[in-house]
């Protein structure tokens, strides 16, 4: 079993900043592409950013400019650090990560989700 634990979520005012982590933990042998996805309330869920094993990242357009993705592959943990936040970034945000596990097979696994709320 694996479990992806996210952390950072909050109340920020606009412009602010928030940065959000997502830690996996289990029979981990290594993590392939580790993603963030958040759906507002009453809206579909969409993509803000992923990240490969080696670095590259995307980012949606709505955040490019804004938001940056980071790794650290020894501690099997990714980043989202959010800057220049306005209200329309207000959603739960989820994180997920395709998974080696040590007996070869391939999971993707998602994150509990973190609120984060953008507000005067």
């Amino acid at each position: 079993q694996v479990q992806l634990v996210e952390s950072g979520g909050g109340l920020v005012q606009p412009g602010g900043s928030l940065r959000l982590s997502c830690a996996a933990s289990g029979s981990i042998f290594s993590i392939n592409n580790m993603a963030w996805y958040r759906q507002a309330s009453g809206k579909q869920r969409e993509s803000v950013a992923s990240i490969t094993s080696g670095g590259s990242t995307n980012y949606a357009d709505a955040v490019k400019g804004r938001f940056t993705t980071s790794r650290d592959n020894a501690k099997n943990t990714v980043w989202l650090q959010m800057d220049s936040l306005k209200p329309e970034d207000t959603a739960v945000y989820y994180c997920n990560a395709d998974v080696r596990l040590l007996n070869g097979r391939v999971y993707r696994y998602w994150g509990q989700g973190t609120q984060v709320t953008v507000s005067s």
